[in-house]
């Protein structure tokens, strides 16, 4: 585990050519062969569409399908045209190639308005994700688990105002769930179980009530036990935030700082070439034109040194 006092500063890995596709990236995901899937959940603040990319970073190529709506979330599957993507209120399979896109679930938040799929988490049964309101304004965003072996879908809490990170571990015939609904600035943790699709009480494992800033996307650490937790800082600060927390400790261990894009949403381990890397998307949401002046990398993807 590395020390209380390890930072770094991180360094462009890739800014999207179009302002559309840095607008609110989220979900980087290791794909293999040293690619990152991730998705463009909504091309800005009057749009409700989005896309699905690949990115190769070492020909810095970014393969983007276009979305009829806004994703949450986008998975690998064994074949590889094909994606599990969380678009508005189904969880779909989006081919690639074509783009075709295929519901494969009922619909989330049923009775509920302005609310869609937000961050999710695979595990060996199915997904779990959330919803989060539009608005901001009422705890009434849906969590899920989606069965993939009879594509059934259990609402697990109607409570969530923004649902984002997740971390999944195994725990004796079930799933003991990290999750994050960023305005309460904490981290909870549930025992699942897939059998009967039901949540166990809810633990605060992580209070991060003390920070200014919001905990966005979530990813399980470089250590057992530990989280990567990316911050989402609507301020006007000179670098965004990630940090490593010890989640027995409560302990923070390890810090990076993102320059020049202090809207961070969400983190990566990534087997790149060189070895194990820290990957982070950031945004450009809703800022103005002077504050994109101001912070021009926003929006792009950061990567760290290769860990040792």
């Amino acid at each position: 585990m590395p020390g209380t006092t390890a930072e770094e500063q991180l360094q462009v890995l890739y800014q999207p050519d179009r302002p559309e596709l840095g607008y609110l990236p989220e979900g980087p995901f290791d794909c293999g062969s040293g690619q990152i899937s991730w998705v463009a959940i909504q091309h800005g603040p009057d749009t409700r569409v989005g896309s699905l990319c690949l990115l190769d970073p070492l020909s810095e190529f970014n393969r983007e399908v276009p979305l009829g709506g806004r994703p949450g979330f986008a998975f690998p599957t064994d074949d590889p045209d094909l994606f599990l993507v969380g678009i508005e209120r189904h969880v779909c399979r989006v081919r690639l190639s074509t783009g075709e896109c295929e519901r494969i679930s009922d619909e989330v938040d049923v009775g509920v308005e302005n609310t869609i799929i937000n961050d999710g988490v695979e595990i060996d049964q199915g997904l779990v994700f959330g919803c989060k309101d539009l608005a901001f304004a009422e705890h009434k965003a849906g969590l899920y688990f989606w069965r993939s072996g009879d594509q059934r879908l259990f609402q697990l809490r109607d409570d969530q105002l923004c649902s984002n990170g997740k971390v999944v571990r195994r725990e004796g015939g079930g799933w003991r769930i990290w999750d994050i609904d960023t305005p309460t600035r904490q981290v909870v943790a549930y025992y699942l179980d897939p059998d009967t699709g039901t949540l166990g009480e809810a633990e605060t494992v992580l209070d991060l009530t003390h920070l200014s800033f919001f905990p966005d996307g979530m990813v399980a650490g470089r250590s057992p036990g530990s989280v990567i937790i990316a911050f989402y800082n609507p301020e006007s600060v000179a670098a965004g935030e990630v940090h490593e927390y010890d989640v027995a400790s409560g302990e923070r261990v390890a810090r990076w700082l993102v320059p020049g894009s202090p809207q961070v949403t969400c983190p990566l381990i990534w087997k790149s070439p060189e070895g194990d890397r820290l990957v982070v998307t950031t945004a450009a949401e809703n800022m103005s034109a002077e504050k994109q002046a101001q912070y021009p990398r926003a929006g792009s993807m950061f990567v760290s040194d290769p860990f040792e």
